[in-house]
């Protein structure tokens, strides 16, 4: 069941839509014994330690989990139950090391984008959460299939309209589709803890 905080309508910020729709196929092919997203990660499974960014960060947001066939089919779902927000930040569930403080930054470069997308990038990678305005909002609505909102941010990019936002958070281009992805994720969160203030 979908949950959702509210935005403040079209002048406010983005809303974060956090896809968990997926069947988490490959990780379960590759060994695991769960659902990816219900992975343990160090003791907490991995939506909920996306989710407490979201939360963290401060802005709406919406969990889209219905089981829809494809990232495309949840993306349009997720825009289509959030009508009145201005803009979305698309964020798969499965990147549970994203920081609250990405999410805001994203959500700050959205608002003075002037109608364009932003994609986050870290060390020369794309990550997520990628921003669309609200003007995308029909183009998203229209998604099907398994490419996501990659049609969407392509047909932004030819039109000039969509740039790159870099960002000091690694967490933003490291998902969750293995076992082995997941044991990186444990070290990676250890070594913060245990590394410089």
């Amino acid at each position: 069941m979908a949950s959702e905080s509210p935005g403040d309508g079209p002048g406010g910020p983005p809303t974060v839509l956090v896809l968990a729709s997926g069947r988490g196929e490959r990780f379960r092919a590759a060994g695991g014994a769960t659902h990816k997203l219900r992975a343990p990660l160090a003791g907490v499974p991995v939506l909920d330690r996306t989710l407490a960014a979201v939360r963290a960060s401060g802005l709406p947001w919406h969990l889209e989990d219905r089981g829809h066939a494809g990232m495309g089919r949840s993306i349009a779902a997720a825009v289509g139950a959030t009508p009145d927000a201005a803009g979305w930040l698309i964020l798969p569930g499965d990147l549970p090391l994203v920081r609250p403080g990405t999410l805001r930054a994203v959500a700050e470069a959205l608002r003075r984008s002037a109608g364009g997308a932003v994609v986050p990038r870290h060390g020369g990678r794309q990550g997520h959460p990628v921003g669309f305005p609200a003007t995308s909002g029909e183009a998203l609505r229209a998604l099907d299939g398994d490419r996501g909102a990659a049609p969407v941010l392509q047909r932004l990019r030819e039109a000039g309209r969509a740039r790159w936002l870099d960002l000091d958070d690694p967490g933003i281009a490291h998902d969750i589709d293995t076992p082995e992805d997941l044991r990186r994720a444990e070290r990676f969160l250890a070594g913060r803890a245990t590394g410089p203030a």
